[in-house]
């Protein structure tokens, strides 16, 4: 049976471990103020990726947390994959030298499609294009602005680009424990012969099995791993179990 990779999220606003519901940044919730200790602590639970966000560089185009994300870097073994701020190869560069296993372009995929072309070429299997939907378009800045691409067409074009996985998040249902949208993951996947990664709305192991469920179906393409935040933060999911529904 397929197993499926849990990437626990840690997502950076002013230094601290948050979590936000829908992307508003004025929702955080704090969990950690030692990102790395708690980087440390998702390592020796037994994931094997971590997700990480700089939420205030989403905001500000520039990478804000550069601390706090060498500070995880130094602190864990397993690789890392980091979006949030990058918005130019020089940023694309100099995280993945500073030791980012794989680099997650979001807006820059959306308004700037040469740099995801530029990047995969540089750096084959080690960009992944975040797809952050609302209302059937695809968000940016931090998901404050809106697009006018669907996220199949943006999905279609990271793969024509060379991107190793896209990374599918439903807005509406992030860090608002509502349930995955599995349909619409399931539905993009299906589309693509690049990896799927499932993020938004984990609140039980049910998520979990459903999506791996899903996962083994022929139709259902390449879903590869989900992110999962809130849920594990809040203990309502204990690591011990996702990690064996998702890979035992």
């Amino acid at each position: 049976m397929k197993s499926l990779t849990l990437y626990p999220a840690i997502d950076l606003r002013d230094g601290r471990c948050v979590r936000l519901r829908q992307g508003a940044m004025n929702a955080a919730t704090v969990y950690a103020e030692d990102p790395a200790a708690q980087a440390e602590a998702w390592q020796a639970g037994g994931c094997r990726w971590l997700h990480v966000v700089d939420l205030n560089g989403a905001v500000a185009g520039r990478s804000v947390n550069e601390a706090a994300v060498r500070a995880i870097l130094q602190a864990v073994r397993i690789p890392v994959q980091l979006g949030g701020g990058i918005r130019n190869m020089a940023a694309v560069e100099r995280w993945l030298a500073a030791g980012v296993q794989r680099i997650v372009l979001g807006s820059a995929a959306v308004k700037n499609p040469t740099l995801v072309a530029e990047a995969c070429r540089a750096f084959p299997g080690r960009i992944a294009v975040g797809i952050d939907a609302r209302n059937g378009f695809v968000a940016t800045e931090g998901w404050t602005e809106s697009s006018t691409i669907t996220p199949l067409d943006l999905a279609k074009r990271a793969e024509a680009e060379g991107a190793a996985a896209v990374i599918y998040t439903d807005i509406a249902r992030d860090g608002m424990l509502e349930g995955l949208n599995i349909e619409q993951t399931q539905a993009l996947a299906s589309q693509l012969s690049i990896a799927v990664i499932a993020s938004g709305g984990v609140k039980s192991l049910d998520d979990l099995r459903a999506l791996r469920k899903a996962a083994q179906k022929e139709e259902a393409g390449n879903i590869e791993g989900v992110i999962v935040g809130r849920a594990l933060y809040e203990g309502r999911i204990r690591l011990e179990d996702a990690l064996r529904v998702t890979s035992r």
